[in-house]
């Protein structure tokens, strides 16, 4: 095995021994010229190139050529900008946010056309992480090992949460269609009937989805209507509505996720109880896209501000 003076150098095959040193770690950081104010230390460098190396040769350690080769050929400033951000520095976020916003925004405009907004912002709670039980941080930036560049990587990224999004959908229209033609749905409650017309039980099907959508809204917190009214109603960004209710931009973003993920289950439970089959939820969802009937401002605005009990609390985005 290499002297640990050499910066490069066959790694053990121990568990307990590091694939990069951190010498190797206080060089990349050289190179990467990060601002001295993201507080990225060679110690956490060490460990995200530690990662990525990892990632990359897997159990068989790298010859000190190879490892070279390959940690000069990541891109580093990325690299230390996600470690940074993922280690929860202000400062580098607030850089990733003002350099990568519009970025990501193109993008998810461009995978996922009119709901790209929502899909670009669902994931800055992800990129900011959470501190778990255990006081560790938990970010998606984690894994990002820089062998792309970070716009790279998180248009991938972005790709596979509509793709993933998209499947759920599919798998929600195939419940009572195991053949996956659509047949079954169709021949329940066709959309039209025989004389081409729109289906009489249309406007049946979206007045009991406007009940239970009111009712599920009417359920929620001052706070969380106020939220869901500041992104929908009024189309104010994450920072905006940061500001406004005193949290972080990716508080809103994990907090606003949270509630569109229990107003689906809510929804499709008080639709159930009211006796609905898959296939008649499904149409009662259809019928809800082809053309948004719904105005939503009045049960949003139901609790307006002034009636929240005190002033907002500080939140930082590391807990709730």
């Amino acid at each position: 095995m290499a002297s640990e003076n050499a910066p490069y150098g066959r790694a053990a095959t121990t568990r307990s021994a590091k694939l990069v040193s951190v010498e190797v770690a206080r060089q990349a950081l050289e190179r990467a010229r990060v601002p001295a104010e993201w507080s990225v230390t060679p110690e956490r460098f060490q460990a995200a190139l530690e990662r990525s190396t990892a990632r990359r040769f897997g159990s068989h350690p790298p010859e000190s050529k190879a490892l070279r080769s390959y940690v000069e050929a990541l891109h580093l400033p990325d690299l230390a900008l996600a470690c940074a951000c993922s280690a929860g520095n202000e400062l580098a976020w607030d850089h990733f946010v003002k350099e990568y916003r519009p970025e990501l925004y193109r993008a998810a405009r461009a995978i996922a056309g009119e709901n790209g907004r929502e899909l670009a912002d669902s994931l800055y709670a992800e990129l900011y992480g959470l501190r778990e039980s255990a006081g560790m941080r938990n970010s998606l930036f984690d894994y990002f090992h820089g062998r792309s560049k970070l716009a790279t990587w998180l248009r991938a990224i972005l790709a596979q949460r509509h793709i993933d999004a998209v499947r759920r959908a599919r798998r929600t229209q195939s419940l009572d269609d195991p053949d996956g033609d659509g047949s079954a749905g169709a021949s329940t409650l066709p959309a039209t009937n025989d004389n081409g017309t729109s289906d009489p039980e249309r406007h049946r099907f979206l007045a009991v989805l406007q009940a239970t959508l009111e009712a599920v809204l009417g359920a929620l917190s001052p706070r969380e209507r106020l939220r869901l009214a500041y992104y929908y109603v009024d189309g104010l960004t994450l920072a905006q509505i940061g500001k406004l209710m005193a949290e972080h931009e990716a508080t809103v973003s994990r907090k606003l996720e949270r509630t569109r993920r229990d107003l689906r289950q809510q929804i499709d439970l008080g639709l159930r109880k009211k006796n609905l089959s898959d296939a008649q939820r499904q149409l009662c969802y259809d019928y809800a896209r082809e053309q948004w009937p719904f105005d939503l401002t009045s049960p949003l605005r139901a609790t307006p501000p002034a009636a929240m009990s005190g002033p907002p609390t500080a939140d930082t985005g590391q807990t709730g």
